[in-house]
């Protein structure tokens, strides 16, 4: 019988420790509860990964780029600025409030003042990437002008703070409190057209 591919046996420890952090935390997730659930092996597990600490890393890492594919099918076709930040919106809206989005945020915010490394990878890899795609935009808005940004960066940062609020800090204190369909449709509707009427009365 032929051994199973080693990429095989690294996805399938990526998939067991990331249902046991994000299900019983990292402190009651045991490298021996996770090889288990894989199934591999605890030698096969310490030789994808060589401690806890970065088996944890590649988990977040790995579910961040996974949630961060909604934001980049986003495609900025054509001149209407409202439209392409309704687009945006909605993909950001999915990404911040999908369960896996919020469980990612409770358990990094729980081992960061232990592993302040993590709260560096997990800021580097979802929030910041946001941030400077919408920045990217915003630049390009300015460079074909169709609107002035004084400050492309607090823009971006706005426009992201405004889509969570209240919202996203009351859902990361309950597990069962997520924003229905309708919900989110009205809260981005409500926003774009705020945030519209604050960038065109911005003077340079």
């Amino acid at each position: 019988m032929a051994s199973e591919p080693a990429d095989t046996k690294h996805l399938a420890i990526l998939d067991s420790a990331t249902r046991m952090f994000l299900t019983y935390g990292y402190r009651n997730a045991s490298m021996e509860k996770i090889a288990q659930a894989a199934p591999v092996s605890k030698a096969t597990l310490y030789k994808h990964f060589d401690s806890k600490e970065a088996l944890l890393a590649a988990v977040i890492s790995n579910l961040c780029a996974s949630l961060l594919h909604t934001m980049t099918q986003v495609t900025i076709e054509s001149d209407n600025v409202e439209s392409n930040l309704n687009k945006i919106a909605t993909a950001a809206m999915d990404l911040i409030y999908a369960e896996d989005a919020l469980a990612i945020y409770r358990l990094v915010v729980a081992e960061s003042p232990d592993f302040p490394e993590l709260g560096q990878l997990f800021y580097q890899s979802g929030p910041q990437t946001l941030l400077t795609q919408l920045e990217d935009y915003f630049r390009r808005l300015n460079t074909e002008g169709h609107l002035t940004i004084i400050d492309p960066v607090f823009a971006a940062d706005a426009f992201f703070s405004m889509l969570k609020g209240d919202l996203h800090c009351r859902c990361l204190l309950s597990k069962t409190l997520r924003p229905s369909f309708d919900q989110k449709k009205r809260l981005v509707s409500q926003v774009i057209a705020f945030y519209m009427r604050g960038m065109r009365h911005v003077e340079p």
